[in-house]
């Protein structure tokens, strides 16, 4: 079992800046090996793939929507996935949920497909006003 714990979401105003991270807990031996990512879902929308990282961290993924604003990253010694994002605009408003891949293909692969990620985190509100 993995338990992932996401924390930084909050309320900010728009061109503002958030870090969420999302710490892994349980079987974290191998977190190394897991390709991790974050998706987001606002009320009455579909859950969006908003970025994506191969467990080398060499490999990365980014919506549409977010490229150049957001950044994601981790820190295998810690456990940790982050996602940096600036300059929010109201339409990123949203739950935040990280994700961990436990069987990514090899170190530079990642997949934007929620249905292929085994654990999820409990997710972090962000909200972003005009």
């Amino acid at each position: 079992q993995v338990q992932l714990v996401e924390s930084g979401g909050g309320l900010v105003q728009a061109g503002g800046s958030l870090r969420l991270s999302c710490a892994a807990s349980g079987r974290t031996r191998t977190f190394s090996r897991y390709a991790m990512g974050w998706f987001r879902q606002a009320p009455g929308k579909e859950r969006e793939t908003v970025a994506a990282v191969s467990w080398s961290g060499a490999s990365t993924y980014y919506a549409g929507s977010v490229k150049g604003r957001f950044t994601i990253s981790r820190d295998n010694a810690k456990n940790t996935v982050y996602l940096q994002m600036n300059s929010l605009k109201p339409e990123d408003t949203a739950v935040y949920y990280c994700a961990a891949d436990l069987h990514a293909r090899h170190s530079n692969y990642y997949s934007t497909m929620a249905d292929e990620y085994d654990y999820w985190g409990q997710g972090t509100q962000v909200t972003v006003s005009s």
